[in-house]
């Protein structure tokens, strides 16, 4: 049995559409952005990305949030690629609950390794390019808004006193990966949510880089 909420299970039979429509190669996956450590609650074809329930958001972040694209709560036909190096074609829409906070995602990846072969007949549907980002940039829009959200949830209700360091160090891990530093001001939210200095913060940032992080 999936969990999410009902207003995301509406989306199911979108996701099921969307798959129908375009094959075995378009894979559908629903977010629950309230569970952003696991928030995959939904998927199908997932053969495509291998996204399995339970995981986190990958691209989330770097590929819409921060993208010169991203508007009106979407950003379509951006390039990602797997972990075998096959291209992805995705495109990810924010879903809005009836008090207009962000509560989810849903999220298109089409394989187009299968179509290289008639690249030439295609290279109007496969136009995409990929932003890279790799300094903390000013947030636009409500962009921010987002952001904090996400983290006040991946901080959760944690009792921060009860926190040990490897803890502390942990969460810092979880959000960098997730490309949360990219933006500026994350690092004093994350700094205050936790009850430490910025330095701080840094210094953590800088722990993750040794190899056993790697």
């Amino acid at each position: 049995m999936m969990y999410t909420n009902k207003k995301l299970e509406t989306y199911i039979p979108i996701a099921n559409l969307i798959a129908k429509t375009f094959g075995k190669n378009c894979e559908v996956v629903i977010h629950d952005l309230s569970i952003p450590q696991n928030s995959v609650v939904y998927t199908i074809n997932n053969h495509v990305t291998g996204r399995e329930i339970g995981q986190s958001f990958d691209h989330l972040v770097k590929d819409v949030l921060l993208s010169k694209k991203f508007d009106n709560d979407y950003n379509a036909n951006y390039i990602t690629i797997t972990e075998d190096g096959r291209k992805i074609k995705s495109s990810t829409a924010l879903i809005r609950d009836s008090e207009d906070k962000v509560i989810g995602a849903l999220c298109i990846n089409y394989d187009l390794e299968k179509l290289n072969h008639i690249k030439n007949f295609l290279d109007e549907f496969m136009a995409a390019e990929q932003e890279k980002i790799e300094t903390a940039v000013e947030p636009f829009d409500n962009v921010m808004e987002i952001v904090v959200d996400l983290i006040d949830k991946i901080i959760g209700n944690t009792k921060i006193e009860h926190l040990k360091r490897k803890d502390k160090i942990e969460l810092i891990y979880f959000m960098d990966k997730k490309g949360l530093f990219l933006i500026k001001g994350a690092i004093e939210r994350v700094a205050e949510k936790l009850n430490i200095s910025k330095v701080t913060v840094y210094s953590y940032l800088d722990e993750i880089k040794k190899p056993q992080y790697k």
